[in-house]
């Protein structure tokens, strides 16, 4: 009987998860052409700044229960539409490839929107016409996000690339208003930037590379001046749905200390997840020191034990995260070029770090890594 009733809630659910993506895909196009035709009667000279007092006061009076459509309401829709228009610079950089061929794009388009944006070619003559491609997109992206989320993106955000990362990592993660503006707030793009280059052994894994960053930033937890592993450990399992939205909601938690024995011996790591996307376990190992080559090799070992005695014959070989308080790109860089097992090594800040000194360091570790390839 109560199995028979959960199946009816499961119904309603899904029901309304789908009434509430019509809704919002209707909201979504009525905003867009709202701004169209905005922009053409203002770009045009047509409507100066008065007449889109005058249509908002006129939308009030015809429509009084009605919000949005006040006269920062239509310029956002201006904005929004002039962002995303067929022959506006985000979209010629879409139809270039620019845009589309990111690992998280591929992994956005391949594997969580169903709605007919597949991409089987890099060219864009794979596509009828540019009205054809422009459709899809709206279908599979533009549509999927509220208006809120939007105006998130659209505020807080400032190149192409910035906006379509943040576009697809809240249809993967399916983010609230909140998280949103916490991962753009904690400069979650760039810190992808600078982590691409830096994972051992799955750089060429285009699904991996999305899923790690360098900073990680715990600003959520309360933590003492001189805190220990053990004062970290604990502090991100009291606070683990933050410690997961950093990591990446396709992580599932194991458990912390867990047991590994090896001859007479047991060891025990610091926190272990399970990664649904790239299917296999995934270590993070907390040292509140700067980066030494030695943690390494601890971290090789457990890693090694993993894939021996835990991981299941259909998972991946199991990926570990050293996170540090503080690392020598250069030294790091070095340590790493004859890793054996997939690993990558991070900072980790207890503070939110400012956009500018994650694009000075993006730049210097472009450096080491262009010097090192040279050699």
């Amino acid at each position: 009987m109560q199995n028979d009733f959960n199946e009816i809630l499961i119904l309603i659910e899904q029901s309304r998860k789908r009434a509430f993506r019509k809704v919002n895909e209707e909201i979504i196009r009525l905003y867009y052409e709202v701004g169209k035709i905005v922009h053409q009667k203002v770009n045009s000279g047509k409507w100066g700044s008065k007449t889109v007092d005058q249509l908002a006061e006129f939308i009030l009076s015809k429509m009084p229960g009605l919000s949005g459509f006040n006269r920062r309401g239509l310029y956002r829709m201006k904005q929004f539409y002039e962002l995303y228009a067929p022959d506006s610079l985000f979209f010629k950089l879409l139809t270039e490839n620019k845009l589309i061929e990111s690992p998280l794009a591929s992994q956005i388009f391949n594997n969580d929107v169903n709605n007919g944006f597949e991409i089987v070619s890099p060219t864009v003559t794979q596509f009828q016409n540019i009205d054809n491609l422009h459709e899809k997109f709206m279908n599979a992206i533009l549509t999927q996000i509220p208006w809120s989320l939007h105006i998130e993106i659209m505020s807080g955000t400032r190149t192409p690339e910035e906006k379509f990362f943040y576009l697809l990592l809240t249809i993967k993660e399916n983010l609230s208003k909140q998280e949103l503006r916490r991962q753009i707030k904690s400069a979650v793009f760039e810190r992808n930037l600078l982590s691409k280059q830096k994972v051992s052994k799955i750089a060429n894994n285009k699904i991996a590379q999305p899923l790690f960053k360098d900073p990680y930033i715990f600003e959520f937890l309360d933590l003492p001046e001189n805190f220990s592993e053990k004062d970290l450990e604990k502090a991100l399992i009291q606070n683990l749905k933050n410690f997961i939205l950093e990591i990446s909601k396709g992580f599932t938690y194991m458990g912390n200390q867990f047991r590994i024995q090896v001859g007479n011996k047991d060891f025990y790591t610091d926190l272990l997840f399970y990664q649904r996307d790239l299917q296999c376990l995934v270590l993070f190992e907390l040292k509140v020191e700067e980066f030494q080559p030695e943690f390494l090799g601890k971290l090789n070992f457990y890693l090694e034990a993993l894939d021996r005695d835990v991981k299941r014959n259909n998972e991946n070989p199991s990926i570990g995260v050293l996170l540090c308080k503080g690392k020598d790109d250069e030294v790091v860089e070095y340590a790493m070029a004859r890793n054996i097992s997939p690993a990558i090594v991070a900072d980790f800040e207890t503070k939110i770090i400012k956009k500018e000194i994650l694009k000075e360091k993006l730049i210097q570790w472009s450096e080491i890594f262009n010097k090192s390839q040279d050699l």
